[in-house]
């Protein structure tokens, strides 16, 4: 399972929320530069980046930040956060992004989602799915839709999608325990969907869904417990930041993996 370490921008600085709410926002460092070059420092290979700006903006905000990381470091950058545009993903992919993390366009405008993946392929297009209650969440979470979650992938996973995050807002930033259960309930029933032949990357008749959790992380016990069902990744923030989980802890995870 790949460990992959979050870090969410807003004001150019590194911080957290909690359930999403901006009014909660916490500075952990004022360069997120450094932080990405303290996660490659101990072995980490992959980093999810959020545009908390571009979130609530509706647009690309943060990409200087992107461009810094992606060319002083070798971290595989996955890039999210108001990403509405052909223009939007010209940007995040030249400053320097392997994938991009689409979730309120895959919601409001099915179309623009679904050319990103006809011309991007399934291995640069992640489907972000959080969710409330099992609905779908949009809009940097202060938007809930009538979209159920899991029928929700399942269309995507018709459509071609293969890297699906999944975030619980109730979870998010309140490390109290991942949703085992409802990472387990995605995989058993949409490991099933078969992928249309239309779409690049993809094979006419397989299912290559990868899972990744985010949200809630508070223990490093709880990483391989989310290996065990499934999951292809997890996301860890604030856990990592609040000094519950080790980098040295992820360091010597990823070493034994190898």
């Amino acid at each position: 399972m790949r460990i992959i370490p979050a870090i969410d921008i807003m004001d150019g600085k590194c911080v957290r929320l909690s359930k999403g709410d901006y009014s909660t926002k916490k500075i952990y460092n004022e360069n997120p530069l450094e932080v990405a070059k303290q996660f490659e420092a101990h072995g980490i290979k992959y980093l999810h980046l959020v545009d908390l700006d571009g979130a609530k903006s509706k647009h690309i905000v943060n990409h200087k930040i992107l461009e810094a990381i992606a060319s002083q470091t070798s971290l595989i950058i996955d890039f999210g956060g108001g990403l509405k545009t052909d223009e939007d993903l010209r940007i995040a992919f030249e400053c320097g992004a392997n994938q991009i993390t689409g979730g309120s366009i895959a919601v409001k405008n099915l179309e623009i989602f679904k050319s990103w993946l006809d011309k991007f392929g399934s291995e640069k297009i992640i489907l972000g799915a959080d969710a409330k209650d099992e609905k779908v969440a949009i809009s940097g979470w202060t938007e809930d839709s009538a979209l159920e979650l899991i029928p929700f992938i399942q269309k995507y996973i018709e459509e071609g999608i293969r890297y699906v995050i999944c975030t619980d807002i109730s979870k998010d930033g309140m490390l109290q325990g991942p949703s085992f259960d409802l990472y387990k309930k995605i995989l058993d029933e949409c490991q099933s969907v078969k992928a249309l032949p239309i779409a690049i990357g993809t094979k006419p008749n397989g299912n290559e869904m990868k899972l990744i959790a985010s949200g809630g992380i508070s223990t490093f016990d709880e990483l391989p417990k989310l290996a065990k069902i499934g999951c292809e990744g997890v996301i860890v923030g604030k856990a990592i930041y609040e000094n519950r989980i080790s980098l040295k802890q992820l360091e010597n995870y990823i070493l034994n993996a190898l």
